[in-house]
């Protein structure tokens, strides 16, 4: 039995070592393989300097290029509306007829009174003509001619008084036609016809509100101001100038708006209980889309960077603290992971501000391949920024 289990295990110790040569030559097999696999094929883009707007997206609110509520500036029944609601009206146009009997009356008594006070001073003063001659020869006494003088006098003033009374019953007379004192976009009648107004009351007949142009008013951080001219004053950035006056809007629904608007005014002074300063911009609106207290998205340029880093977004994905990170190829032909600084996107690209350097080569494509330290073949990205194939590139990083 003993010879037998002898046998026995040395027949097992040839097994083992057949065994372990077997895997070391399949190892070697496998590693010759791995040496002599072609290198991954990888797109890349040379990084180049290049001129960037700078731009930020503030929220913004839609207010009036001008408003006007119309009040009525003498008392009376409405006997007329003669606009309709929600419609365009012109400065000058007739929106209610206020009951102008009374008026009318006040008028005709007033161009009387002047009338009567216009003989009375004809008749005074060729008396005070006659008693002039008259004393001469001393036909009347001084006090005569005086007192016909004074008369006549009187009698101008009063003229004077009654032609005052005219306009001013012309004036109430031509209130009663209570007319557009701008021209815009009219809303709801608060009032209607039979209805009683009174001068200087303090609900307004209506509100005319000027919608082309119209404002708009955004808000931005005084940090990012700040920053800004810092950046200005180091040189980094340069004022557009042109470009800073323009204003594009983003509307509620997503949709850029097709009208540019122009910058008009920033506020000197920095809101105390939010931090940020107001910027007003004014935008044609001679469609009547923009209405006012609609909120939009304001895209204002604020500068150029003129020796900008791009990077596509595909380009830049986030390591597992949240950094942001870049895949390049370095001068050796192998592939380098680095870790870059965002700033803004700008389009579909990121402004880079640190990590990446002009003339380096980034991985746009074939990151399913590659690792770090991997040799691989590059060829030239089909388009620089383009979105890329599913599954080619990392999940584009965001702010």
């Amino acid at each position: 039995m003993v010879p037998t289990a002898g046998r026995m295990s040395r027949n097992a110790g040839k097994l083992a070592l057949v065994l372990m040569l077997g895997t070391a030559l399949a190892g070697c097999k496998t590693e010759q393989t791995a040496q002599n696999a072609p290198a991954p094929e990888v797109g890349v883009i040379v990084l180049k300097p290049e001129s960037a707007a700078l731009t930020s997206e503030l929220p913004g609110r839609l207010t009036p290029y001008m408003v006007s509520d119309v009040r009525p500036q003498v008392g009376g029944i409405i006997q007329k509306r003669l606009f309709e609601e929600g419609s365009m009206v012109k400065k000058g146009q007739l929106l209610y007829q206020i009951d102008p009997a009374p008026y009318q009356a006040a008028y005709d008594q007033a161009v009387a009174n002047l009338a009567r006070a216009e003989a009375t001073l004809k008749s005074t003063a060729n008396r005070a003509g006659r008693y002039a001659e008259l004393v001469k020869i001393n036909a009347v006494s001084k006090q005569d001619a005086e007192d016909a003088l004074a008369a006549r006098d009187q009698a101008a003033a009063e003229v004077a008084a009654a032609k005052a009374a005219v306009q001013n019953a012309r004036i109430n007379l031509d209130y009663t036609r209570v007319e557009a004192p701008i021209s815009g976009r009219i809303g709801r009648s608060t009032f209607t016809p039979g209805a009683l107004v009174t001068a200087g009351q303090a609900e307004a007949l209506a509100t005319i509100q000027t919608l082309d142009p119209i404002y708009v008013d955004v808000t931005q951080s005084s940090t990012e101001m700040l920053q800004l001219r810092e950046a200005f004053a180091q040189g980094s950035l340069k004022d557009g100038k042109d470009a800073t006056a323009n204003v594009d809007l983003i509307l509620p629904n997503g949709a850029r708006y097709g009208h540019r608007g122009t910058l008009k005014f920033s506020e000197v002074s920095v809101d105390p209980s939010s931090g940020t300063v107001v910027i007003r911009a004014l935008v044609p609106n001679p469609d009547g889309t923009l209405l006012p207290g609609m909120y939009v998205k304001a895209v204002l340029t604020e500068g150029v960077d003129p020796n900008a880093i791009l990077a596509p977004q595909e380009a830049i994905s986030r390591d597992e603290k949240g950094n942001p990170v870049a895949m390049l190829v370095g001068k050796d032909g192998k592939v380098e992971r680095r870790v870059v600084k965002t700033s803004r996107v700008i389009g579909n690209r990121w402004l880079i501000t640190g990590g990446l350097a002009p003339g380096e080569r980034l991985i746009v494509d074939g990151f399913q391949k590659i690792r770090p330290g991997v040799p691989v073949k590059t060829v030239a990205a089909a388009q620089a920024g383009a979105a890329p194939q599913a599954g080619s590139a990392p999940q584009a990083a965001s702010r």
